[in-house]
């Protein structure tokens, strides 16, 4: 897939940390990993308002990063899994991040997502944050794909 999942499939979302469509937020572009496994990856590069310290990302810009590389993790393996052409709208129930080490602020990170367990309706994801090659920062969290009458629904 050429073109990011957030792009090809919520190109009118205004979410800070992946939505295209908002232009103060971070546009965070998630793509299914190469094995076409379960498992979503992405690169992300951020800039001098994304720091707390001088070279260091902020904690808060690391959660969000982390938090909706899960969610399209999510949203990801419900739309393959159930044969759908459009991924369900996912949300986060719960998320806790682990900041490992300082994650240098210069340089591009990665991020890769993957489904730790699977229910109907939803997932545990877990994902990690790496900065030249290393874990900087982890995350575990549930994600549940919501029903029309959710006030999320019509956002993406």
């Amino acid at each position: 897939m050429s073109e990011a999942l957030q792009q090809r499939y919520a190109p009118e979302s205004i979410c800070f940390g992946c939505g295209p469509a908002n232009p103060e937020g971070l546009r965070l572009c998630s793509f299914p990993a190469a094995d076409e496994g379960h498992e979503v990856v992405a690169e992300w590069t951020p800039g001098p308002n994304h720091r707390s310290f001088p070279g260091i990302l902020n904690g808060g810009i690391i959660g969000t990063l982390l938090d909706c590389q899960c969610n399209w993790c999510a949203a990801h393996y419900f739309m393959r899994t159930r044969g759908l052409d459009h991924p369900p709208v996912t949300v986060t129930a719960e998320y806790t991040v682990r900041l490992r080490k300082p994650t240098p602020s210069d340089a591009p990170v990665q991020l890769r997502a993957r489904i730790a367990e699977a229910g109907e309706r939803k997932v545990v994801v877990e994902a990690e944050l790496l900065s030249g090659g290393e874990c900087t920062a982890t995350c575990s969290g549930t994600f549940v794909a919501i029903g029309e009458r959710h006030p999320a629904h019509g956002t993406r």
